[in-house]
């Protein structure tokens, strides 16, 4: 996600002539990756705290936290058709990665959400990222609006990697992290 998304709010930014280093817009834009970070955050703590004595969340909980990841896989959507670099192997590169991401993303909300998310949950999300897909391929972004996009998602790309996709520490094999980061890393540095 490092190496894919964060050079993409970079790009936009530097390509908009309002955004310059070390400029409020600049700020700005790293802020709203920030709150992405931050609101994702908030929602693991509500939906953890709400289900900790419950098998299913109340269904306030529930609809609140399909709504803000369909806004989010809405945008991730989206984002499929506004990339940095245009290109068939840009594209499938991000949709690799962003399936990869849906499908252990997946699972922590079958694990917060219970039944509810087997049964309505994973189609709204389903439905929430095609409609953000077919809303990007019909339109052109604006720059600054894009990159502004491409942070919230980076924030809470970021925030669910951490929490679902890296293992306990325990359990984790460091190097076997570090090479699968660098070799990543190189695939991207490569296109």
């Amino acid at each position: 996600m490092f190496v894919l998304l964060l050079p993409e709010i970079a790009h936009f930014a530097a390509e908009d002539p309002r955004v310059s280093a070390g400029s409020v817009t600049e700020g700005a834009i790293y802020g709203v990756a920030l709150a992405g970070f931050v609101v994702f955050y908030g929602l693991e703590v509500l939906a953890a705290r709400t289900t900790a004595k419950r098998s299913d969340p109340l269904p306030g909980v529930f609809w609140g936290y399909i709504t803000v990841f369909a806004l989010y896989s809405g945008l991730i959507g989206y984002l499929l058709f506004h990339q940095e670099l245009p290109g068939v192997v840009n594209l499938l590169l991000y949709t690799v990665a962003m399936g990869l991401h849906f499908s252990i993303t997946d699972y922590g909300m079958r694990r917060h959400l219970g039944t509810q998310y087997d049964r309505v949950g994973r189609w709204v999300l389903a439905g929430a990222t095609l409609a953000g897909a077919t809303v990007g391929l019909a339109t052109v972004g604006q720059p600054l609006v894009v990159t502004g996009l491409f942070a919230f998602v980076s924030g809470g790309i970021i925030l669910n990697v951490i929490k679902e996709e890296l293992p306990n520490p325990q359990q984790g094999r460091f190097l076997f992290f570090v090479g699968g980061a660098v070799g990543y890393a190189i695939v991207v540095a490569l296109i």
